[in-house]
């Protein structure tokens, strides 16, 4: 019998979403697990880092790593395993693009340090007592992995062969990057493995878009009752299909939310939040100072709008400490 394909489960920086959509194939994980040999999937299995440091180079088939690169440890696993797997894919928004941890990328460490262990309401910490890299306690050295000084994507720390996008990937983009890794059938290196068509092409209510939107003010989903069947951008939702990638079945539109881009941009788009910018924003019907403001005082987050999924991989990057 031929030896069974080794794949392989990260988990970095990352709400843990991604785990949940590998269960979430329900009874076609049943097949999965028969067809491979899993050798790392902490979050599921009692695996140790010694047993991977102990494999030879190239030996794990695949890694499906998600989440992004905030730490010290989770920058030496994504290295050990890049080391170890014949191929790498990038899994959901945390990794292809840095995700909401990413947002981290608009303050410096120390803001978030200060914050967090210091001058947070729900933080009682008279002594400003921070975790330390490491320290002795009762003859024992202690360690713990330190944050880096920017939030990175991926495939900005180590070479990936194909990129799964998704917040989460749904089970069906799953199901098929699995299809293809067990049938040899493999795209070409660098693919993401979606449709490299904008969302509106695949949305339900495309046909209500107007030709030509006129925006004269942005409406929030909690406090505005949205129509199920009329285009979301007609609308006056701040919602992302137009600089967003397809393949996740526009599952947000039908449940009557706006798209807030997560499958990133397609291959023709540089900057997923300066495209919608320039596409949508654009459509504003007021053209003086004070009503174009007026209009934008809806997006009262612009960057958490904008860039929700990918500041690490987009132009801004970061924030720059100029003090």
């Amino acid at each position: 019998m031929p030896e069974k394909p080794k794949v392989a489960f990260y988990w970095c920086a990352s709400c843990g979403g991604c785990e949940e959509a590998v269960v979430d194939l329900a009874e076609d994980i049943l097949g999965v697990v028969n067809a491979v040999d899993i050798v790392l999937w902490p979050v599921a299995m009692d695996f140790k880092k010694k047993d991977i440091e102990a494999r030879p180079d190239k030996s794990i088939t695949v890694s499906f790593i998600n989440g992004a690169i905030r730490t010290t440890e989770q920058e030496e696993w994504v290295r050990l395993l890049r080391r170890k797997s014949q191929f790498v894919i990038s899994f959901g928004a945390c990794a292809n693009s840095g995700g909401i941890p990413g947002l981290a990328n608009q303050f410096t460490r120390e803001q978030i340090l200060k914050f967090s262990y210091e001058d947070s309401p729900s933080v009682s910490n008279e002594a400003k007592t921070r975790p330390q890299a490491s320290c002795q306690d009762e003859g024992h050295a202690l360690s713990l992995p330190t944050l880096h000084n920017v939030v990175r994507s991926l495939d900005q720390v180590i070479e990936v062969e194909y990129t799964l996008p998704g917040c989460p990937p749904t089970p069906k983009l799953i199901a098929g990057a699995v299809t293809a890794l067990l049938s040899g059938k493999l795209p070409p290196k660098g693919t993401v493995l979606s449709p490299d068509i904008a969302l509106c092409e695949e949305c339900p209510r495309k046909d209500s878009k107007p030709a030509d939107l006129a925006l004269a003010e942005f409406k929030r989903p909690h406090s505005s009752p949205i129509d199920p069947e009329k285009c979301l951008l007609a609308q006056g939702f701040t919602c992302m299909g137009p600089a967003t990638r397809s393949g996740c079945e526009a599952l947000c539109v039908k449940g009557n939310m706006p798209c807030t881009g997560c499958f990133g941009p397609t291959s023709r788009v540089r900057d997923q939040g300066a495209k919608y910018v320039s596409s949508v924003v654009s459509n504003i019907v007021p053209k003086d100072e004070a009503g174009i403001d007026a209009v934008l005082a809806g997006i009262p987050d612009p960057i958490g709008t904008f860039y929700r999924y990918g500041m690490p991989k987009s132009i801004l990057r970061r924030k720059v400490d100029l003090s």
